[in-house]
């Protein structure tokens, strides 16, 4: 077993949304009806890119993560989600990060 010190964590929804530090907030395909007791705060889009991630390759001599990928097959189609929270809550709204955005085109 081959072990390092750093440790690397896949990007989850709180790093490609913004709007959502410290709010309870309910990200649900766009398909999905929501009643009372939520509001909606947000409508968010996410295009497949030209390629996917397969793995990782890590050199423990160079301490650098190479991420292995392939030609997406469905590239190009849109995921549609609307964003939620209590009535109760914050209705600060809720978007795609730009980061995000910008990384998706970089890698096209």
């Amino acid at each position: 077993m081959i072990r390092d010190r750093k440790m690397y964590v896949a990007p989850t929804p709180f790093a490609i949304a913004e709007g959502t530090t410290g709010l309870i907030t309910l990200i649900l395909p766009k398909n999905i009806e929501v009643n009372r007791p939520f509001q909606q705060v947000g409508e968010l889009v996410r295009i497949e890119t030209s390629e996917i991630v397969v793995g990782y390759k890590f050199d423990l001599r160079t301490n650098e993560l190479t991420a292995e990928k392939v030609p997406n097959p469905t590239a190009g189609t849109c995921h549609r989600f609307n964003a939620y929270r209590l009535i109760s809550q914050s209705t600060k709204s809720v978007s795609m990060s730009i980061a995000s955005v910008e990384e998706d085109e970089e890698e096209e």
